[in-house]
């Protein structure tokens, strides 16, 4: 990239960190980094998957939570996914998004987004294999993989204690209000629809935090923290569905519930290490 792109880059990113939303919860003292999301859209699916798929990528102080242990404790859609699929009480949870933002960046320094770029990340829920640790603030989740499709941007994340691999991820607006998303990478092809429709719900005061650990298959060792606020939601359409074909772990997953579009919300993050 010239000198004029990284300068546009640089001075986009840094205008819009000061946009971010005064009510993003304050991130425990300590980051090495700082990860800067302002103006989210992005399409979102729930997969149930077989932890035997990726076992390599789960490290030892981590357990993936299964679905029976969700249905045990209480929860609607997992004791109904349950009975469907009892031969599935051991798999995991978890969900793949494709993002793309108003604004991006990690120590000041933004992708170099392509036409419909996007981010496109499967995450997993996780607890302590050990109950009595003590991981920190923030739900737990495994980065199964984080593709973005900037190879030189991909080699900084890493540099910085980020987890993501290059992948030509994409999500653009349609003109009736639907949404696509795509994604090519070895082993591995997405196609994802949504057509927001109904209520939105959430808002200005919803926040979160959450804490992803890269998978024991990469050479990271530090956590990410990231706090959010604004999030917005509104279901999709059930109609098409996603596919996802190749040889890739994912494409044995299953659908938990019809995907979402969220949006609106603001994100803070940093790299900590492990505590």
């Amino acid at each position: 990239m010239n000198r004029r792109l990284l300068l546009v880059a640089l001075l986009s990113s840094s205008l819009h960190a000061a946009d971010l939303s005064p009510s993003v919860p304050a991130l425990p003292d300590g980051a090495r980094t700082e990860w800067l999301v302002a103006g989210a859209e992005e399409i979102v699916l729930y997969l149930a998957f077989d932890p035997e798929t990726v076992r390599e990528r789960l490290p030892s102080h981590l357990r993936f939570i299964t679905i029976a242990e969700l249905a045990s404790g209480g929860v609607g859609w997992a004791k109904g996914f349950l009975a469907e699929h009892p031969a599935k009480a051991s798999w995991g949870v978890s969900f793949l998004e494709f993002v793309r933002a108003r604004s991006f960046s990690i120590d000041g320094r933004a992708p170099v987004w392509p036409a419909q770029g996007a981010l496109v990340l499967w995450f997993a829920r996780v607890a302590p294999s050990d109950p009595a640790a003590d991981l920190g603030p923030g739900r737990p989740l495994l980065a199964l993989d984080l593709w973005l499709p900037d190879r030189a941007y991909v080699s900084y994340m890493n540099s910085k204690g980020y987890y993501a691999s290059y992948g030509a991820g994409r999500l653009s607006p349609g003109a009736q209000g639907q949404w696509s998303g795509s994604l090519t990478v070895d082993g591995l092809t997405i196609s994802a629809e949504c057509t927001p429709v109904g209520p939105v719900t959430g808002g200005p005061g919803s926040a979160g935090m959450q804490t992803i650990f890269p998978p024991a298959s990469s050479a990271l060792t530090d956590l990410v923290r990231i706090a959010f606020a604004g999030h917005r939601e509104q279901a999709c359409e059930t109609a098409p569905a996603w596919t996802l074909r190749g040889s890739h772990p994912l494409t044995s997953a299953v659908a938990l519930e019809a995907p979402t579009f969220q949006f609106g919300y603001d994100l803070r993050g940093g790299t900590y290490s492990h505590p």
